[in-house]
């Protein structure tokens, strides 16, 4: 029996030229932008016309490329080492696509396609699901496909959030600090509809604080927040900005969305909301490590595969 795991993830420009291609792709995305073609297009052109030269020079501060990729890449190398099968990657908006990749895929038996997105949502795993399936009923390989929409509450991807949180503890005492869980923003509108994000975040987040209790682990306080919302519409609550003012000590985030570090990690939350964060007049800021390819998300995702086989 021949195996193929491909881990799906939006993706993030291997280099300064495929930002627009990216973007043009995140916003032609139904379930980014609800708006029927042709409007859904043309929102997405003004907003790539707005965003596209800023977007650029924020890669740029980050050697020009998303670090989505090379963290990616590290994991696939680790977990080829670690499953009786074949691992490859795809991304939802850049290079590789699921196109790029299906014709490596033809020889399988069986394809065991899973989201690095924990929490299940129309924007992230449906929508990577569902294209990964139309492109592959193309080779006829859709029948082939096993997947998995969340995994959320899977004990060693907690255990490895755990882990990361106490590296950027540094062995300081857990207590004088505040922990925010902050994930990336949705809109309310997408929410009311039924989506289950933020229901998966929040049950996350009581997986993890049971991880830390059994570690003895203590926080101050522990907050939920919401990051990287974009335009005037009603998002998410409460922002990381608004939940910032409230901090009253030294602060430590952990991004909960993601499995994998990219720019709203190693940009937003390591750059841009330190500034906001120094503004504010906290002293000490710290961001932790999204899981990548540590042993405890190996395990997990291990054993993610060995469940749906």
């Amino acid at each position: 029996m021949k195996r193929a795991v491909v881990l799906m993830n939006m993706g993030g420009p291997n280099n300064i030229s495929e930002v627009k291609v990216f973007l043009k792709n995140m916003f032609n995305d139904k379930y980014i932008i609800g708006a029927p073609q042709p409007i859904r297009a043309l929102i997405g052109q003004i907003i790539i016309s707005k965003r596209l030269r800023e977007s650029q020079e924020n890669y740029k501060k980050l050697g020009g490329m998303s670090p989505i990729v090379g963290h990616t890449k590290r994991l696939v190398r680790r977990l080829n080492k670690e499953l009786d099968a074949d691992v490859f990657y795809e991304m939802r908006y850049t290079p590789p696509f699921a196109s790029d990749i299906m014709k490596k895929l033809v020889s399988y038996d069986e394809i065991y396609a899973i989201p690095m997105y924990p929490h299940y949502s129309s924007t992230t795993t449906k929508s990577s699901i569902e294209e990964f399936v139309k492109v592959a009923k193309k080779y006829n390989l859709h029948k082939k496909i096993k997947t998995i929409n969340s995994y959320y509450d899977n004990i060693s991807y907690n255990r490895a959030i755990v882990e990361r949180i106490k590296e950027a503890l540094k062995g300081e005492n857990p207590k004088d600090f505040e922990l925010i869980f902050s994930a990336h923003g949705l809109t309310q509108k997408v929410i009311d509809k039924g989506d289950l994000y933020q229901k998966h975040i929040l049950a996350n987040v009581e997986c993890a604080k049971k991880e830390l209790i059994y570690q003895d682990i203590n926080f101050k306080k522990i907050h939920v927040a919401y990051q990287s919302r974009l335009g005037p519409m009603e998002w998410l609550r409460p922002y990381l900005e608004d939940k910032l003012k409230e901090i009253k000590s030294k602060v430590i985030i952990y991004p909960i969305s993601f499995t994998v570090d990219n720019s709203e990690t190693e940009y937003e939350l390591d750059m841009e909301y330190l500034e906001v964060a120094h503004k504010l007049g906290i002293k000490d800021y710290r961001v932790a490590k999204a899981p990548n390819h540590h042993k405890f998300f190996i395990n997990a995702i291990k054993e993610i595969y060995e469940k749906m086989k």
